[in-house]
């Protein structure tokens, strides 16, 4: 069905033909070209690897390919077994290792599987490095060791309670707070690791009372897995059901989350990094980092707090970049995903957790008045097939041309600013479609914006 080769590694369904499909030979492929670049990077005959994964049904035949291909190349495997997205990125610098692989498709379906790889840092490869791997994957560029000098393994199943710790020991997050406020939590865990962590965290953070929807982590995903509106019916139900205080939904890697208001309606996810955001800037004054397509929500809260805030092109390790360059207090992107620095950089639903709910409490609001305290953006997301034959630097040229005057910004495709909105223009890297995201107060404005590119698009 599919296969990808992207910067921050490789995805694709399972099954299939080799090349067309994430299989076998695709995984021992680009796993090998991985071990030989760790081993090239830090120049030791062993180097160690962290390797977690989802629940995903195909997640342990995944690994076990995986574990082995690296021991063939000389890597030393710590392997955590089923661990978050960001529990994994803690493991890699809490054990000095020298990378990391955490094998998930993160909100796609169940059908795909991923290898999302990682420097010693804990962070994703940048474009640099992503593209050192995938061209020595592409010219069987391997190096693999003689028998004596085979990696060895070991299990580790301690960091999800590490990073547990990790959290409550932040100086933001307060477990008494949330222990007064008395909070029944609704979470929907899509059948993944999430179903492990996320319920553990709540009840050592103190919340009185924790109601459970798909927490068995056997990759049985009850619904599509991406935290979206359409998607959350069976939460939100549940939050009215048990007269919930609210709800969180995290996606199968644990690195997204949403959250539902006490009537069932969504906070939406663009507001988790707002309010997450809002709390941290109450506390600590500092920048703050959001990627091009997220709600400009998040400047304004910054502003308000007399606080800068600074764009970066979409994707993780380009909001972690602008944020060490601004020495940020907090960023994300408006998918839900948190980056806490004081915790590491990566995004962290469980960190977003434990900040949201010290924001609730001690703001002795309702979540649903929470929400209503921040400014009212609306979005639409649209896209707009590009024919073979579409020259898509000229049909930018044009879109700037008629939105001459207005702020544009070119690292991430096209981003034009008005006074109350902005839109984007990208095209994708997986289709031959041009995306168009857009935001302004009302709905009208954001498709007003998005329909007077589709225009230009076609007469161009």
């Amino acid at each position: 069905m599919a296969l990808i080769k992207s910067i921050s590694g490789i995805r694709g369904t399972i099954g299939g033909k080799p090349g067309e499909n994430l299989t076998p030979p695709d995984i021992v492929k680009f796993t090998s070209a991985y071990g030989t670049w760790i081993r090239r990077r830090c120049g030791k005959p062993n180097p160690e690897v962290v390797v977690g994964r989802d629940g995903r049904k195909s997640g342990s035949m995944v690994q076990a390919i995986i574990v082995n291909t690296l021991r063939s190349t000389g890597i030393n495997v710590t392997e955590l077994g089923m661990a978050t997205t960001p529990t994994v990125e803690m493991a890699v610098t809490g054990t000095k290792a020298d990378g990391g692989i955490i094998i998930t498709a993160s909100h796609n379906p169940a059908e795909w599987n991923a290898l999302k790889l990682l420097t010693e840092a804990g962070e994703f490869l940048n474009a640099a490095e992503g593209n050192e791997v995938l061209e020595l994957g592409d010219r069987d560029d391997f190096e693999f060791c003689q028998v004596d000098e085979l990696g060895k393994v070991q299990n580790d199943d301690s960091w999800g309670k590490k990073h547990i710790e990790s959290i409550l020991a932040l100086k933001l997050v307060d477990r008494e707070a949330i222990r007064q406020a008395g909070f029944t939590v609704a979470v929907d865990c899509i059948n993944s690791v999430g179903g492990i962590i996320v319920p553990q965290l709540l009840k050592e953070l103190g919340v009185k009372n924790v109601v459970e929807l798909n927490t068995n982590p056997d990759g049985n995903f009850a619904h599509n897995p991406e935290p979206l509106p359409q998607n959350l019916h069976d939460i939100s139900e549940l939050v009215l059901k048990e007269k919930a205080d609210l709800g969180f939904v995290v996606d199968p890697d644990v690195d997204r989350l949403a959250i539902i208001c006490e009537d069932g309606s969504m906070f939406g996810e663009e507001y988790t990094l707002v309010a997450v955001s809002d709390y941290v800037l109450s506390n600590v004054k500092g920048s703050t980092v959001s990627n091009l397509s997220s709600s400009r929500a998040l400047r304004d809260v910054s502003e308000q707090h007399d606080c800068s805030y600074f764009s970066a092109a979409v994707g993780e390790v380009n909001v972690v970049e602008e944020m060490k360059k601004n020495n940020s207090v907090i960023g994300g992107e408006g998918n839900g995903g948190i980056i806490y620095p004081e915790l590491h950089y990566g995004r962290d639903a469980l960190v977003g957790i434990a900040l949201f709910l010290t924001h609730l409490a001690k703001s002795r609001l309702s979540c649903l008045q929470l929400r209503k305290k921040y400014p009212e953006y609306v979005m639409a997301k649209k896209k707009q097939v590009l024919s073979p034959s579409a020259d898509f630097s000229s049909i930018l040229k044009k879109i700037k041309e008629e939105f001459k005057g207005l702020r544009t910004d070119e690292r991430d495709g096209l981003w034009i600013g008005t006074d109350t909105g902005w839109v984007q223009v990208r095209k994708s890297n997986t289709e031959p479609v041009m995306r168009i995201y857009s935001e302004g107060r009302t709905i009208s404005e954001a498709e007003g914006l998005a329909d007077k590119v589709i225009e230009i698009v076609k007469k161009a």
